[in-house]
């Protein structure tokens, strides 16, 4: 295990084999995917922190979905990767919709946990304030933290599981402020994707609680990813591979095995 300052990121870099880039979500850091890593032997797992996000920096251009696009590619281009799978988590999936639309032949499978094409216009004015609000400094960070943590996982997680919900909020009050205000404000300005281009296998796993990706918004989602497979995890709010690791690891163990 080794990280590095690729293309102006810190990039986790682990194993050998075909290329899996991990995309993670707001809040999130390369941790989101560190209690699935048993289910990618036999890869080489790229996760880095997005622009903005844990130990990476801003860049010069105010984030948004292109600007993530384009730093990916920067990282895969100086690891000198052609093809590659991607797996991610809630505004990662966004971005890994628009990466492989951009890309199709690049892409070869997207496992996507609680996935989402865009937030609801209703919502968007929300995230845009939670933007300002980061912006109050460590403070402000914190109370977003525990906002998250009450709002976005289940009531499982919620009573028997007190080390994910120290998770998540030690994962969103660590970012950097204005890096987590500029997150928000690239989701608040996402489109979806023409994801009805692709052909390419596609998982889309979200949880039976998740507020953010709720199961019927993904389903609709993956009607519109020719072939996609989907599934609903049990007892699971957003945070998907803190919540159920197990279960993430036998979907992605099972979607992998069948592309082979």
């Amino acid at each position: 295990m080794s990280t590095s300052d690729i293309n102006g990121l810190a990039v986790e870099i682990d194993g050998q084999g075909p290329a899996l880039l991990c995309i993670h979500g707001l809040g999130g850091s390369s941790n989101t995917w560190t209690p699935v890593m048993g289910a990618f032997e036999g890869m080489r797992v790229i996760r880095p922190d997005l622009p903005g996000s844990a130990r990476s920096p801003l860049a010069r251009e105010a984030l948004s979905i292109e600007a993530y696009v384009d730093a990916l590619a920067g990282v895969l281009a100086e690891l000198e990767v052609d093809t590659l799978h991607i797996a991610a988590h809630s505004l990662g999936t966004i971005v890994a919709q628009h990466f492989a639309v951009a890309h199709p032949a690049r892409v070869k499978s997207l496992a996507l946990f609680g996935p989402l094409a865009a937030p609801p216009d209703a919502g968007r004015a929300g995230i845009r304030a939670r933007a300002e609000l980061a912006r109050g400094g460590d403070a402000a960070m914190q109370e977003i933290a525990d906002a998250i943590v009450k709002g976005a996982t289940s009531a499982q997680t919620k009573s028997d599981q007190p080390a994910v919900l120290a998770l998540v909020r030690e994962s969103v009050m660590r970012q950097p402020p204005e890096g987590y205000a500029q997150s928000c404000e690239a989701l608040a300005g996402a489109q979806p994707a023409a994801v009805e281009r692709l052909d390419v296998p596609a998982l889309l796993v979200t949880g039976d609680q998740d507020g953010v990706a709720p199961p019927a918004n993904v389903e609709a989602l993956a009607a519109r990813i020719a072939g996609s497979r989907r599934i609903v995890v049990a007892d699971c709010g957003h945070w998907t591979t803190y919540e159920k690791p197990q279960a993430c690891i036998e979907a992605l163990r099972e979607f992998h095995a069948a592309l082979r």
